[in-house]
């Protein structure tokens, strides 16, 4: 009996839109991809400052495949790509998928005391109310969301699709000259939950954070950094706070050198800058810090300057927009 001839599924070709900020990215997405046919938005404003948008060719999409590309980095302008978001679906399009590639309000999941507001929990709602396109629910892809429980933030008029930056990282950590001396750290143990399983091929160390009065203390929990390269992973960076205090404790418990990963670098308020190389060595106390481009102003404001280096998503993205 003769096998049966597989018949390789063919590629959709999106029409992909994209905010100001993710411009540079959403050009690498489409580097990746002869299917994805890049699409501009007219962003203006009236006089009073509220949004005047405009797409472009919006008739021709219908029947198409349509994608955008968010960044709600800055709260300014997450209404503006909000309207668009609830706009394009409405176009008769076959299919609508929302890639952002950070969410935002994701450390801001909790009520601790009456009066808390989980905003989180409310951009989560505003992302479930998306039109349905002809082709059904809005595909919603999003990188490392800080917290696990918030999966289950969205309703069932969105299909939520969580990926993460990790084989990003596990490819560059491949190509060191010490690939085989890695030793990966957690900064607490909530970065050990949402990352341990994609490191089981490593040996792991991990930092917890202790209340001592008023100051929170960085100790090390478990694992061994004696004379090994340690890569601290976590989902995301502000002030950096953690990350140096980590860095301290791995240093005076023998680690050789000690590198960081985060999929998303917030550093609000340029807070990057203490990581600078200087020429005096002081502050050289990362070897690598990786992040990725889910903040794109970040990303182009760092410019790879030592010891940053920026793993761009534009490939995982337009791998994505596949599905």
């Amino acid at each position: 009996m003769a096998a049966e001839k597989i018949i390789p599924k063919s590629k959709k070709q999106v029409n992909l839109f994209y905010s100001l900020d993710c411009k540079e990215l959403a050009f690498n997405v489409a580097s990746h991809c002869d299917h994805i046919t890049l699409h501009n938005i007219k962003w203006r404003s009236f006089a009073d400052g509220f949004p005047n948008i405009y797409i472009n060719n919006a008739e021709e999409l219908r029947g198409q495949h349509v994608a955008f590309l968010a960044s709600f980095s800055s709260p300014a302008h997450v209404f503006e790509q909000l309207s668009v978001i609830y706009a394009l679906p409405r176009l008769f399009v076959a299919s609508f998928t929302l890639v952002l590639p950070f969410f935002p309000t994701g450390s801001f999941e909790r009520m601790e005391e009456e009066g808390d507001v989980a905003t989180a929990f409310t951009l989560a709602r505003m992302l479930s109310n998306i039109p349905i396109s002809r082709g059904g629910p809005t595909s919603l892809v999003i990188y490392d969301i800080h917290a696990l429980q918030e999966r289950f933030y969205f309703s069932d008029e969105v299909l939520p699709l969580f990926v993460t930056g990790i084989p990003l990282l596990k490819e560059r950590l491949s190509q060191l000259p010490d690939a085989d001396n890695v030793v990966i750290a957690f900064p607490d143990d909530g970065a050990w939950k949402r990352f341990h399983k994609q490191f089981d091929n490593f040996s792991v160390v991990v930092c917890n954070k202790v209340r001592e009065g008023d100051k929170r203390i960085v100790r090390l929990k478990e694992g061994d950094a004696t004379g090994r390269h340690v890569v601290i992973v976590d989902d995301l960076v502000q002030s950096g706070g953690t990350l140096i205090e980590c860095q301290k404790v791995l240093a005076a418990h023998g680690a050789a050198k000690v590198s960081a990963y985060v999929t998303h670098g917030v550093f609000p308020n340029q807070s990057w800058e203490r990581f600078i190389h200087k020429n005096d060595g002081l502050e050289n106390a990362f070897a690598y810090f990786w992040i990725t481009d889910s903040c794109p102003l970040t990303a182009k404001a760092i410019g790879n300057k030592a010891p940053f280096e920026v793993l761009s998503l534009a490939g995982s993205i337009a791998d994505a927009l596949q599905i």
